[in-house]
């Protein structure tokens, strides 16, 4: 079953059960208030999913107790069903960029092309990239998210995937060995890139930039020559259709949303989302902010990637770029 009605815009994926759209659930049912409660009598501990008698403090990151509610069920929205298309989509976009300029970097039918999945989740692009021979390190902060995806790979008897629980913007600081080890690096469907923002993160001038730390680290990470491919919400698309209860601050272009998951016995668990929102303008200066060098930004929505112009009434944008020589 599906639960994301696939009439449902892709800031509200997490958010809708199987029929229904944000508008149908009150805010206080949103944010999970008791019957009679207000908004304000929930704390942002309930509100986050935490359970009893933890904090914030004991994650790191405020996706951390979303990731431990929904476990598997994670890959039962519907949002995760085009995978594959993503996958081939990339990797016909790298075979292009690595032959227009004549390099052999990239090997006969991709085997040993050595890829970073940051953000990876339940490893559902990592593990498409490993069944296409590519050797696969997936990191991710939330500890739920890499053991699923480390089971996955086991059984899929994929011993070139391996998957590591880390924050993205301290992988190299943890790892320096990683660094320049990369032929193409990924952070796809906000899986690291684009969900810095939160209300763990103090609004100053100077975190207001929470995502060129993960950026820097995946410019780093790629080799030489190597490709770094992001996928970023539109800026354009969430200021135009922010549904009941959210809030798009325009400052930092971080998209507040109010919602609900599901685990595997399809038990919800109100919730939180803050998500950071570009324009194709904005990735590209951020590209170079971080040494990359910007080869294209493009127009897509999940399981529908592909080399189009970027519009307005796109949903998300995919920033190719490509680390300096």
């Amino acid at each position: 079953m599906d639960w994301w009605p696939g009439d449902v815009s892709p800031k509200a994926k997490l958010g809708c059960p199987e029929g229904a759209t944000p508008g149908d659930v009150s805010m206080e049912a949103k944010l999970g208030c008791p019957e009679g409660a207000t908004p304000g009598d929930v704390s942002m501990e309930a509100k986050l999913g935490c359970p009893d008698g933890a904090t914030m403090a004991d994650f790191d990151h405020w996706f951390e107790p979303l990731a431990d509610h929904m476990g598997s069920a994670y890959l039962r929205y519907s949002f995760t069903k085009g995978t594959d298309n993503e996958v081939d989509a990339i990797l016909q976009l790298a075979r292009r960029v690595w032959s227009a300029d004549g390099t052999a970097s990239e090997p006969p039918a991709i085997r040993n092309l050595r890829v970073l999945d940051v953000g990876c989740g339940p490893g559902r692009h990592s593990l498409a990239l490993a069944r296409r021979g590519c050797t696969v390190l997936g990191v991710d902060i939330a500890e739920r998210f890499v053991d699923l995806a480390t089971e996955a790979a086991t059984a899929q008897g994929l011993a070139h995937c391996r998957f590591l629980r880390v924050d993205a913007a301290n992988l190299l600081a943890d790892h320096p060995d990683l660094a320049g080890s990369f032929d193409l690096v990924v952070s796809l469907c906000q899986g690291a890139f684009g969900v810095s923002g939160g209300p763990v993160a103090p609004r100053s001038p100077a975190t207001l930039e929470l995502d060129e730390p993960i950026l820097t680290t995946m410019a780093r990470a790629a080799r030489p020559g190597g490709l770094v491919v992001v996928s970023a919400f539109s800026a354009y698309f969430q200021a135009r259709h922010r549904d009941e209860g959210d809030s798009f601050d325009a400052e930092s272009g971080v998209n507040h949303e109010h919602t609900e998951v599901m685990d595997d016995d399809g038990r919800v668990m109100q919730a939180e989302l803050w998500t950071t929102c570009y324009t194709p303008r904005e990735l590209r200066l951020l590209a170079r902010a971080v040494g990359l060098h910007p080869l294209a930004v493009h127009g897509v929505s999940p399981g529908r990637y592909g080399e189009r112009p970027p519009t307005p009434d796109d949903h998300e944008f995919l920033l190719v770029a490509r680390r300096r020589r």
